[in-house]
């Protein structure tokens, strides 16, 4: 029988009791207009990528301990994430989600079935440390450059950023919009990032017996975890809708 580590379950809820507050201050403080400017400050910029970075890291992590499952719940995480995008499409058209991150993990998760045989063969230390490295290279891609936008190294070509179908890829066209857009890059190295840990935790004892420990309530929401993401934003939206009308 495979040890499960709780304590992965239980920062899984710590970031999804995170996102469903998020989403809901998101659609009371932009949707309903009561304070335009919070998206755009610092605090929620890093209240965000805090969320983001959990959820990706932890898909990663968690990828080699379920490698049997993983062609079915890459799969199943790109229909949900087609769901989500039709749905919003219909109930919310000025917020609707394209290539949002239930469609990135699946594809990550996909895309990892291809590399698996490549990454296992480079030493975890070095896949951590290369692929921060490369998260931060492509970070500000979507800005046309490589590097941070502020001081970029290069800047890319034009041509990159004329095709829908290199959206995904994180090249988006002109006029795309999406309010929860996770390309393959840059975050795709994160997610690998997470790869790379798994190995170094399953042949550590001291950190098993970190990571076997269960925090009360969030190990359990962590195991519901795709189940809270696909019903929170109706239900927030229909308590706003409450509240505010």
């Amino acid at each position: 029988m495979k040890k499960r580590f709780y304590l992965i379950d239980g920062i899984r809820g710590l970031a999804i009791v995170n996102m469903v507050l998020f989403h809901f201050l998101y659609d009371v403080f932009i949707l309903y207009g009561h304070q335009p400017d919070w998206y755009a400050r610092t605090g929620t910029f890093f209240w965000q990528q805090a969320i983001c970075w959990t959820f990706l890291l932890i898909s990663g992590m968690v990828w080699p301990l379920g490698r049997k499952g993983n062609l079915k719940r890459g799969l199943l995480l790109n229909f949900w994430g087609l769901v989500i995008s039709a749905v919003t499409c219909v109930a919310e058209p000025q917020a609707a989600v394209w290539f949002g991150i239930l469609n990135f993990i699946g594809c990550a998760v996909l895309l990892m079935l291809l590399l698996d045989r490549v990454f296992c063969r480079i030493p975890p230390a070095v896949g951590i440390l290369g692929s921060m490295l490369l998260f931060f290279l492509f970070r500000d891609v979507q800005q046309g450059v490589l590097g941070l936008a502020a001081h970029p190294l290069a800047v890319l070509p034009d041509w990159l950023y004329q095709s829908k179908l290199l959206t995904p890829l994180g090249f988006p066209f002109p006029g795309f919009r999406s309010s929860d857009y996770f390309p393959l890059l840059p975050w795709f190295f994160l997610f690998s990032a997470g790869y790379f840990f798994c190995p170094i935790l399953q042949k550590s004892q001291k950190l098993q017996e970190l990571f076997s420990v269960r925090i009360p309530v969030l190990s359990k929401l962590g195991t519901w975890s795709i189940w809270i993401y696909l019903i929170h934003q109706p239900v927030a939206m229909g308590i706003c809708m409450l509240l505010f009308g």
